[in-house]
């Protein structure tokens, strides 16, 4: 009798690992799936990066700048770059913050303050 009792639980149990392991199985593979589909899509960004980029550099081209800025000198006012246009660091003057006025002022004297005779 027991020995009966002790194969159907192992049975059991051997079943019940074997939905478990099936259930794993299953969610592994779709994460896999997943992860390939991410894959997928940081690649296609990549792609459309790098296109990006290079249609940045070919808008930005120095000689095209420049004749835009010529074309439209009436209505931007843009000067074509030179060297002399760029300035140094140290001639930019920047704006000192506004200094606020003391409204209650803390009197820091070492010595308290007292209002009878000194004892010494």
């Amino acid at each position: 009798m027991m020995r009966a009792v002790m194969y159907v639980a192992a049975a059991l149990t051997v079943m019940g690992l074997a939905f478990w392991a099936y259930q794993e199985n299953y969610r592994t593979q779709q994460s896999i799936s997943q992860v390939r589909r991410l894959h997928a899509q940081i690649g296609d960004a990549h792609e459309r990066l790098g296109m990006l980029r290079a249609e940045w550099a070919y808008l930005n081209r120095p000689d095209r700048l420049i004749d835009l800025a010529e074309i439209n000198f009436d209505r931007l006012g843009l000067l074509p770059l030179s060297p002399e246009a760029f300035g140094e660091i140290e001639t930019i003057v920047y704006p000192l913050p506004d200094i606020l006025p003391i409204t209650n002022p803390i009197d820091i004297n070492s010595i308290p303050p007292s209002d009878e005779e000194d004892p010494l």
